[in-house]
């Protein structure tokens, strides 16, 4: 009972440090938007998709290999396996760097960069320090450090944000007053660079951070373990590049499919900005999955897990259609988290937020194929999704621009959902409440119909007759499937009652 009393106290430190890193750094948006043209934040989200599938690749897969070889007596020494995971991503990390400023022109011109190297020289610093720090913060998981790997996990995430705050809003407003005395290093019109500079010093005082982690283990590498650990992560590696392609080939794409590079920037800039409200609905369904998997888990003890498991679906549906009702019926006041420049791009919102329901329910479905041992098929249903994002986007983006991105990736999920459920039934059946959880399905859509077409003036009376719809999906859900008899406070009311 301790060890899963532990476990529960340090999934949540993991889950909440993950979830609050998360929210902190979907706050820099408005202030990139406000204070930056579609354009320039066209620059951040381009280069940022770039960032996210290199740190992919780069760290292919060590990360659980380490867990996996570390937790193994019968593998080798877990300090032996730590030092050799961590040689290996060095000397890549290194290889990466030097042929990156060896060929910085070249790379930057592919980029459509030739006018900014100092930006692919940044990423690539951003890159190379976060790569470096990736085993270190798996070491303190696999130490049992949780109250580290969270604390430095946020101070990153503050001091990114102090960065940002610092050149972008401080130093403009000393420079208007007394420009003179930050000249020697501030330039206002470097505006998106400044993101970048702040990244560069944030990742570089989080390494140093882990530099315990890094030198005061024994290290010793073992070449045949390697090879081993390798075969066991290149799997994994296929597995997140295609993950991370589906969520970024769109954006890296994007400037290669228009004609003109400001066009295309302005446009990226704006899809960014609108998919950046869309993230909400991962954050909420991350939270829940942190709040709900515990409980499911510790249940299932002397019961049918598939029985939980199905359950577990069917809520998980139904808070994500919550959430996408919410997010939707008062778009009128949320938009305002974005620039009004950015309004343009509002009707991907839901969109993506139908796709991310579809990646929530993906995800829920890869138990099948982990318990099972058959993780290839997830390596499948990503590639044939990276398949559908690549074609959609070719075909479609030059004629319709960012909306095309958009249903790209709501085709990518629901055949990825599609497939995993229906190869999974083979492999592991599990009976989900489909009946039930098409009926919150039927009725969202119907109550988003209804919210989204009768059109109303007046934005109180707007919101007010949205909040009524709200109720109904609400009413239904306690009527249904959220007793509030079984609540043991308000079952007292009932009786008094």
């Amino acid at each position: 009972m301790a060890g899963i009393k532990s476990l529960a106290k340090d999934t949540a430190i993991y889950g909440m440090s993950s979830i609050i890193g998360k929210f902190l750094n979907w706050c820099l948006t408005p202030l990139y938007t406000y204070l930056l043209v579609p354009s320039e934040y066209g620059i951040v989200v381009y280069l940022y998709a770039w960032i996210g599938t290199m740190l992919v690749l780069l760290t292919y897969g060590l990360e659980t290999g380490f867990f996996r070889y570390a937790n193994d007596s019968s593998k080798g020494d877990p300090q032996t396996v730590y030092s050799t995971c961590m040689t290996s991503v060095g000397a890549t990390t290194a290889l990466f760097l030097v042929l990156v400023f060896t060929f910085l022109t070249p790379i930057a011109r592919v980029l459509q960069y030739e006018q900014h190297t100092d930006y692919i020289a940044m990423i690539a610093v951003i890159i190379g320090l976060d790569v470096l720090s990736a085993l270190p913060f798996a070491y303190l998981r696999y130490r049992l450090r949780p109250i580290r790997f969270a604390v430095l996990k946020l101070l990153n995430i503050a001091l990114t944000i102090l960065f940002n705050l610092f050149f972008l809003v401080v130093c403009p407003a000393i420079y208007k007053n007394h420009p003179d005395s930050i000249a020697w290093f501030y330039h206002p019109d470097y505006g998106a660079g400044y993101i970048l500079v702040s990244n560069v010093l944030a990742s570089f005082i989080q390494l140093l951070l882990l530099t315990p982690e890094i030198v005061r283990i024994r290290w010793h590498f073992d070449g045949h373990l390697l090879k081993s650990i390798l075969r066991y992560s290149f799997p994994l590696l296929v597995l997140g590049l295609a993950g991370i392609m589906n969520q970024n080939l769109d954006k890296i794409l994007y400037p290669y499919l228009l004609s003109d590079p400001q066009v295309a920037a302005d446009q990226l800039g704006i899809y960014g900005a609108n998919v950046k409200i869309a993230v909400v609905m991962i954050m909420f369904t991350q939270a829940f999955r942190y709040a709900y998997e515990p409980f499911i888990f510790a249940k299932a003890q002397g019961e049918d897990k598939r029985t939980l498991y199905a359950l577990a679906m069917k809520y998980f549906v139904i808070v994500d259609l919550l959430i996408f009702l919410g997010v939707m019926f008062y778009l009128d006041i949320i938009r305002y988290f974005i620039d009004p420049r950015y309004f343009v791009g509002l009707k991907v919102v839901p969109i993506i937020m139908m796709a991310e329901l579809f990646s929530g329910v993906f995800f829920n479905l890869s138990l099948w194929y982990k318990l099972t041992d058959r993780t290839q098929w997830g390596v499948y249903f990503s590639l044939i999704g990276l398949v559908f994002i690549v074609a959609i986007n070719l075909l479609f983006v030059p004629r319709f621009g960012y909306i095309a991105c958009a249903w790209a990736a709501f085709v990518c999920y629901f055949v990825m959902m599609l497939l995993s459920w229906l190869i999974g039934q083979k492999y592991y059946p599990i009976r989900y409440d489909l009946k039930a959880m098409g009926k919150y399905l039927l009725l969202a859509m119907l109550l988003y119909g209804i919210g989204t077409w009768v059109s109303i003036d007046n934005l109180y009376l707007r919101l007010g007759f949205r909040t009524i719809l709200l109720l109904i999906y609400l009413s239904y859900l306690i009527r249904h499937d959220l007793p509030l008899q079984q609540i043991p406070y308000v079952n007292r009311l009932f009786r008094r009652k």
